[in-house]
């Protein structure tokens, strides 16, 4: 028969432990009440197959998801540094890229994906790139390029994507070109904090 003052201290230490998660709960509400994390909202652009989608689950979740071509967009919430991204994901197929526009209103920064492989097509983003970026609602946005799958052996680098996407000829909005592998993460976080900083005013360092 169990000894009803060994249980009692069992249940009591549970009770101990089940208390000091629950004020963790408050502290870490109450913490939020008194410094909330920022909001930017960012749009992510590309090409059907450049890693959008891959890219955005990677920094949402930490980890690789099984995807299929984005019909519409995909919304999820980034937290990086306490500062909160709302992150759109756009459908990169031809007959959808004529509805990014619909999601611009409110951005901070815009992400545009590259496959670094397809050089085929490399003038087709560039078109599209420069498309958005006349649109009124990006005027003060800042432009992240991720030069995505940097792992494949026929990747161009970022030089190469830099002339090839004219990227020297922003002149209206800051931008920087990022290396990165959306598979392995590799670069994301790089890019990421580069936003922050430009949209939130302080370094992530």
């Amino acid at each position: 028969m169990a000894n009803p003052t060994s249980r009692h201290r069992q249940i009591g230490v549970r009770s101990h432990w089940i208390g000091r998660e629950k004020m963790g709960a408050l502290l870490s509400r109450f913490w939020f009440m008194l410094f909330p994390a920022k909001e930017y909202k960012i749009v992510v652009v590309g090409l059907d197959n450049a890693g959008k989608t891959t890219t955005l689950y990677k920094l949402h979740l930490g980890e690789v998801v099984n995807t299929s071509p984005t019909i519409g967009s995909n919304v999820e919430e980034v937290v990086y540094k306490n500062i909160r991204f709302e992150v759109w994901d756009l459908g990169g197929q031809e007959r959808l890229r004529t509805s990014w526009a619909t999601y611009y209103q409110g951005a901070h920064a815009v992400i545009a994906v590259i496959d670094s492989t397809d050089r085929a097509r490399i003038s087709v983003i560039k078109d599209e790139l420069f498309r958005l970026l006349q649109h009124a609602d990006l005027e003060h946005t800042v432009v992240l390029v991720f030069a995505n799958k940097q792992d494949l052996k026929d990747a161009m680098s970022p030089a190469e994507i830099t002339e090839a996407l004219s990227l020297h000829s922003i002149k209206n909005h800051d931008w920087h070109i990022q290396a990165c592998c959306a598979l392995t993460g590799e670069g994301l976080y790089d890019g990421l904090g580069w936003i922050a900083e430009r949209v939130a005013g302080k370094p992530t360092t």
